[in-house]
């Protein structure tokens, strides 16, 4: 049994939003890090056999946002960092976390079901992953309503945040571990 161990030492896991409305050219693709995370991954000899990772939702650091009117000001990812972790109860909910149920392996692509809880919700969730030497890629898309959380709006609706949101890692394994 091998397991390596990933954090933003190695890494960077980002979520990616987009905008709908009859409004949304007004609003901003977001691109937002999150600073404070870890992930286990354990191996069964060459098998992968379990993946967890929590992240802090207090580390959310608002990085960029894409279109709008305006280019977003240091300001604005200040309110956009507080409404978002508003939105996601964080401070009664501070983590969310994935634990993998299932694997499956197609040459370098991995498919991992599991359950993600966040903001005090617990559902299924699916990861694609490619481990490629010492890189690690995953991509996960979540939804906000698949955890009753209510989408970020504004102009009475007009503009808001996507129900889905793109998550992904990308991280390198320390020396030693592989």
């Amino acid at each position: 049994m091998n397991q390596w161990t990933l954090g933003p030492d190695s890494g960077e896991l980002l979520l990616a939003t987009g905008v709908t409305g009859s409004a949304s050219r007004m609003g901003h693709r977001l691109t937002i890090a999150v600073r404070s995370w870890h992930a286990t991954v354990d191996w069964d000899g060459a098998a992968l056999s379990a993946v967890e990772l929590t992240a802090d939702l207090d580390s959310l650091d608002v990085l960029r946002g894409e279109g709008g009117m305006t280019p977003l000001s240091g300001a604005e990812k200040v309110l956009i960092r507080s409404n978002a972790l508003k939105t996601l109860r964080a401070k009664k909910f501070p983590q969310a976390r994935f634990r993998s149920t299932s694997i499956e392996r197609s040459g370098p692509t991995v498919r991992l079901a599991g359950v993600l809880e966040l903001a005090g919700r617990s559902g299924e969730q699916s990861v694609e992953v490619e481990v490629v030497d010492d890189r690690v890629l995953g991509t996960a898309f979540v939804r906000h309503g698949d955890f009753g959380i209510k989408q970020y709006s504004m102009l009475m609706g007009a503009m808001k945040v996507a129900d889905e949101v793109r998550v992904t890692l990308a991280a390198t394994v320390p020396r030693g571990s592989a």
